[in-house]
């Protein structure tokens, strides 16, 4: 147990969580059981956690304690914040973002069955999706994107983790060498089974919560056409045409989509 620091009573401190800390034993001992034994005053709470083994029972710990304990506080906007976490809980499944870069006359790239891709992405674009990388738990594409593309799914314009790479290989096609199988990451292929809701039932139960889907545009327009995601990010560079290609994913935009410089 470490000391306290010189000059600080704990009794007289406010604990701010966006998330009421926890009451059981699972990767790590409880936080609420800490916040008890460091003998901390008051703890602003701002929502319930909804994990059953939790519940409310973080908050009886504290207060049972002698714990001041506040609770929701900005519940809403600390909701958002952790609606992955929420949406593993609530809806027993990952919360989806979709996310694609197609041209200003609805393309996503070129016709083709090798060579490099089209680039619609700007630089700062680019580095904003290894921002969402490293944001989620898992980023998912589909087999052809793995083949013509061979994508590592890194990290790498971004502080943060790699996430769980995650594809479809229902023929059997996808070369053992392909990056997507580098040790710089754990890679889920689902292979007898590729059904949507089959993919997001088993990262349920890996614990996955988050999952980035980048492509291809198959894969996309079957998601959408399930209904079940959360998010859709595009982006529409408003100088690129091309004419002619693979079409961007079959999405209705509620609003006027802002396209980039």
């Amino acid at each position: 147990e470490e000391a306290h620091p010189e000059g600080i009573d704990y009794k007289q401190c406010t604990l701010y969580v966006s998330l009421e800390p926890c009451s059981h034993y699972g990767k790590t001992p409880p936080c609420a059981e800490l916040i008890v034994r460091k003998g901390i005053g008051r703890v602003v709470v701002g929502c319930l956690d909804p994990n059953p083994q939790v519940a409310g029972r973080g908050v009886r710990m504290m207060q049972e304690a002698g714990i001041e304990v506040v609770v929701g506080v900005m519940e809403e906007a600390c909701k958002a914040l952790n609606k992955r976490f929420f949406c593993l809980q609530e809806k027993k499944r990952p919360y989806v973002i979709l996310k694609w870069a197609q041209t200003a006359d609805g393309y996503i790239d070129v016709r083709r069955e090798s060579g490099k891709p089209l680039v619609i992405s700007t630089p700062l674009m680019k580095q904003l999706v290894h921002q969402q990388r490293a944001e989620n738990m898992a980023i998912m594409v589909g087999t052809r994107t793995v083949l013509l593309d061979n994508p590592r799914l890194l990290t790498t314009h971004w502080s943060g983790r790699n996430p769980v790479r995650v594809t479809l290989d229902r023929r059997g096609v996808l070369p053992a060498e392909s990056r997507i199988f580098s040790d710089e990451s754990e890679t889920i292929v689902y292979k007898e089974n590729t059904d949507w809701q089959f993919v997001l039932n088993d990262l349920a139960e890996r614990n996955i919560h988050s999952l980035l889907v980048e492509g291809g545009a198959a894969l996309l327009n079957t998601i959408l056409e399930s209904g079940v995601y959360d998010e859709v990010h595009v982006e529409v560079a408003k100088d690129v045409e091309i004419g002619n290609g693979v079409k961007a994913p079959n999405y209705v935009f509620k609003t006027k989509p802002q396209v980039v410089d």
